[in-house]
């Protein structure tokens, strides 16, 4: 007997690390991100799309090895043997932007993008291979003045896309500071930044887990290293207790005015030039933002903000939502950071050879759009369209007249396409779309020159026990003349959104 060498059937399996995102998903996010694009626009940037695929070379980090490029992005080598890769995040591509077309683009440049990036990393629960960006940067300005917009511009676009003033803080530190404090403490040399590498990068990784850590399991990374519950250990800056101090000491700078604050930062950075100068910009920026309104309960000046990457050569700023969620184990928490960026004059150098000063924040848009739905300004099952059923094969001409004329008028619709043989199968086919509305029209309506409109909404509620007054005011299905098919549909779905509003 023939063995079967049919060959096998491919599983239907969305790829370790990625997900799909359907109907809900997609409309909750385009509604979002296009309203902090018109709060971007507003502020006069430009939009920038640029494609996805990168030069290895492009997107730095590192050289490719032999079998495939650096660790974190996902690359391959094209006919010419060039390594490409998929952007990992939407800075890189702009460095590269801006150096391609510095004599066409205006100085300063100023552009929001959104779009996915791809990272090669481990997946984890909520961590995925792809996921969104929406980022805003300013290249070609010196001053903080840029740095100080962009703080109130992502103020302005959390408050519009609804996370209520007093449930956010945009926290505001600058790297030059921080570097003032690690040369007071001995690891920074001004005169040669390639000495103590090694150890600035552990602090700086240190103190962007105090918040997971607290103030004893910092302590240990700037020293000897720290071993945590599992037994691994991780090896520290090597610091001494009175070096180590000094930069707990800055952690904790922070005081009831940002005045008060930058007072304590001078005395933290002592003789430090650098050290000075990242004081001094913040305090600017705090005076900018102060005379716009911003008051610190909405931006504010908070020496624990760090950032973890090593691009950023001065202020940096982190948004935090400071409401309270349950997590998985029903613990109350914070709902965290959703947005984050920072200065990073030396990005576009690597292009050109010349400083380029540049800024920019990066939200994160899953996480921002987990938390609206946390505030409950998300999440609300998606109205569907209207339903036109079809009970005659042969008038499929008037019913896709009828979808046609409630389409021209804006009213989302659509006819029934599949088999109209089983009129249940089409109810039950509206229910599935979320539709709001089914249209009927059979042999004797259109005799009458009339349609029956079924309320499915309100019909849902009279199966769950709606009140007999309801249903007498208005009851779930009503017969009315084809002419005005489009001003009864109207009249049913405001009062349906009506009655949705007052009930919520």
């Amino acid at each position: 007997m023939a063995k079967d060498k049919s060959p096998r059937r491919p599983r239907a399996e969305t790829p370790k690390g990625f997900r799909d995102y359907f109907g809900a998903d997609v409309t909750e996010r385009k509604a979002m991100l296009d309203a902090i694009a018109e709060v971007y626009h507003r502020y006069g940037f430009d939009p920038l799309e640029t494609s996805a695929v990168e030069t290895v070379e492009a997107l730095g980090k590192f050289l490719p090895d032999v079998d495939r490029p650096n660790e974190g992005v996902f690359g391959w080598q094209d006919e010419d043997e060039q390594w490409l890769a998929l952007r990992y995040d939407l800075t890189a591509p702009l460095a590269r932007v801006a150096a391609q077309f510095r004599n066409d683009l205006p100085s300063p440049y100023r552009r929001y993008a959104m779009g996915p990036v791809w990272r090669n990393e481990k997946p984890g629960p909520g961590r995925f291979r792809q996921f969104y960006q929406c980022d805003a940067d300013t290249v070609g300005a010196p001053s903080v003045a840029a740095d100080a917009e962009i703080c109130a511009m992502l103020s302005d676009a959390l408050e519009t896309v609804g996370i209520p003033r007093g449930d956010y803080l945009v926290r505001v530190n600058n790297r030059k500071v921080l570097n003032g404090v690690m040369e007071v403490a001995g690891v920074l040399d001004p005169s040669d930044l390639s000495r103590f590498d090694s150890e600035r990068g552990i602090v700086l990784r240190a103190i962007d887990k105090l918040d997971r850590l607290g103030d004893a399991g910092v302590r240990a990374l700037l020293g000897a290293g720290r071993k945590d519950e599992s037994g691994d250990f991780t090896q520290g800056a090597g610091l001494s207790d009175e070096q180590a101090e000094v930069v707990m000491g800055f952690m904790a700078a922070k005081r009831a005015t940002g005045g008060e604050t930058a007072a304590r930062l001078r005395e933290l950075v002592g003789g430090s030039a650098i050290g000075l100068e990242g004081v001094q910009e913040l305090e600017t920026i705090a005076e900018m933002l102060d005379r716009q309104g911003y008051a610190s309960d909405r931006i504010e000046v908070d020496p624990s903000v760090v950032r973890g990457l090593g691009y950023y050569t001065g202020p940096v700023f982190e948004a935090e939502l400071t409401f309270e969620i349950f997590d998985e184990k029903g613990h109350k928490r914070q709902f965290g950071s959703v947005s984050g960026g920072g200065r990073y004059d030396d990005l576009v150098k690597r292009f050109t050879g010349q400083a380029v000063p540049a800024t920019g924040v990066s939200i994160g848009v899953d996480r921002l759009l987990a938390a609206l739905r946390a505030k409950g300004r998300m999440g609300a099952q998606a109205q569907g369209p209207v339903i036109v059923t079809v009970m005659d094969r042969d008038r499929m001409a008037d019913y896709m007249a009828m979808a046609a004329d409630l389409r021209n008028a804006g009213i989302r619709a659509e006819v029934y396409l599949g088999n109209p043989k089983n009129f249940g199968n089409q109810l039950k086919y509206a229910d599935k779309r979320q539709s709001p509305m089914a249209v009927i029209q059979g042999g004797d309506e259109a005799g009458k020159g009339s349609v029956i409109l079924k309320d499915l909404i309100l019909g849902a509620k009279i199966a769950e026990g709606a009140s007999l007054e309801e249903w007498k005011a208005r009851p779930a299905q009503v017969e009315v003349a084809r002419g005005d098919l489009v001003a009864e549909v109207r009249k049913m779905l405001d009062a349906d959104a009506s009655r949705s509003k007052a009930s919520s």
